[in-house]
C-alpha cells in the first residue's frame, strides 16, 4: 500500500501539473487532529477548479491515481443521490488505498468553505484564501439537547417499540429487527447526549458513533453491543428488552442531569409490552 507521504504527493502533483486546477483542499479524518491516523483513513480531496465540465467529459485523467478497482460517482447515480455538492469520484485502488475525489467549480467556494470547519487548504495557485485556515471538528462536536430535542427523541423510541413487538410476535423477524435498528438510532443519540454532558459537549462520538466505547462505562458498552444479537427470535427478544432497559436508564439519567421533565412514554409502552408478551411469548 502506498503510504500518506506517496498519496500526498501523488494528489498535490497532478495538481501542480494541470492549469485548469487552481486549488487543492482536504476534508475528513485526515484533517482532525483528534482522530487516530492509521492506513484505512480514506483520502477527501476536493479540486477547485474553473470548469468541472472536461474533467467529467473525460476521465482518463483518473488514471494517473493508479489501479482503480472499484469506482461510485454519487452525481451520476439515481438510487443513492448525493449528499453534498461538485462531482465526486469515490475509488479504491488495488494497493488497498481510497480516495474520494471530487470536481467543483471554483464559483462554489464560499459556499464550500462555509459548509464545513474541518478542511485543509494543500495548494492556492491564485492566493484566493486570505488568512490560514485551521481545520476543527467543533461542528460535529455533540450538541446539547434542547427539551424539545430529548422529548422528540423518547417519544420516537417508545413509539416505534411496540412495532418492534408486533413483529415478533408475528413471527416476522426482519421486521422486527428493522425498528430495533430505529430504536437504537435513538438509543446512540441518547448515549451521545450523556457523553456529551460527561465531556461538556467539547467532543465528537465519530462518525456511526464509532468512539462512543471510549467515554461509555463499560457495562452501558457491553449493554450496547448486546442489542445488535438478533438472529433468532429469542435473541432479539432480549436484545429489545436490552434496549429498553439501557434507554429508559440513560434518558432518565440525561433529563435529570439536563433539567428536563421525563416523559411518560417509557412507563406507558414497557407495560403494553409486557402485556403483549404475555398473551404471545417469543422463544
Amino acid at each position: 500500500m502506498r503510504d500518506e507521504t506517496e498519496m500526498m504527493r501523488l494528489i498535490l502533483h497532478v495538481a501542480e501539473e494541470d492549469a485548469r486546477i487552481r486549488l487543492v483542499s482536504m476534508e475528513g479524518s485526515r484533517t482532525n487532529v483528534n482522530v487516530p491516523a492509521d492506513a484505512f483513513q480514506d483520502y477527501d480531496i476536493t479540486y477547485h477548479v474553473a470548469d468541472p465540465a472536461p474533467f467529467i467529459a473525460d476521465e482518463s485523467w483518473l488514471q494517473r491515481f493508479g489501479d482503480i478497482i472499484m469506482m461510485q460517482k454519487p452525481e451520476a447515480m439515481e438510487l443513492f443521490p448525493p449528499e453534498a455538492f461538485g462531482f465526486s469520484y469515490l475509488m479504491y485502488f488495488e494497493d488497498g488505498n481510497k480516495l474520494d475525489l471530487t470536481v467543483l467549480s471554483l464559483d462554489e467556494l464560499d459556499r464550500y468553505l462555509a459548509a464545513d470547519k474541518l478542511v485543509n487548504v494543500l495548494l492556492d495557485k491564485d492566493s484566493r484564501i486570505e488568512g490560514t485556515i485551521i481545520p476543527t471538528d467543533i461542528d460535529y462536536h455533540v450538541k446539547r439537547p434542547s427539551a424539545r430535542s430529548f422529548d422528540d427523541c423518547c417519544n420516537e423510541f417508545w413509539f416505534v417499540a411496540p412495532y418492534a413487538v408486533k413483529g415478533l410476535c408475528r413471527r416476522e423477524l426482519l421486521f422486527a429487527i428493522d425498528h430495533m435498528t430505529i430504536m437504537r438510532k435513538e438509543l446512540l443519540r441518547m448515549l451521545s447526549w450523556k457523553v456529551g454532558l460527561d465531556t461538556g459537549f467539547s467532543l465528537s462520538v465519530g462518525k456511526n458513533a464509532k468512539y462512543i466505547d471510549r467515554y461509555l462505562p463499560e457495562a452501558d458498552w457491553q449493554l450496547l453491543l448486546q442489542t445488535y444479537r438478533t438472529d433468532s427470535y429469542a435473541a432479539a427478544h432480549e436484545a429489545l428488552h436490552k434496549l429498553m432497559v439501557l434507554f429508559r436508564s440513560c434518558s432518565r439519567e440525561a433529563a435529570e442531569r439536563l433539567g428536563f421533565v421525563y416523559p411518560p412514554y417509557d412507563e406507558a409502552i414497557t407495560a403494553y409490552t409486557e402485556r403483549i408478551f404475555l398473551d404471545y411469548p417469543v422463544g
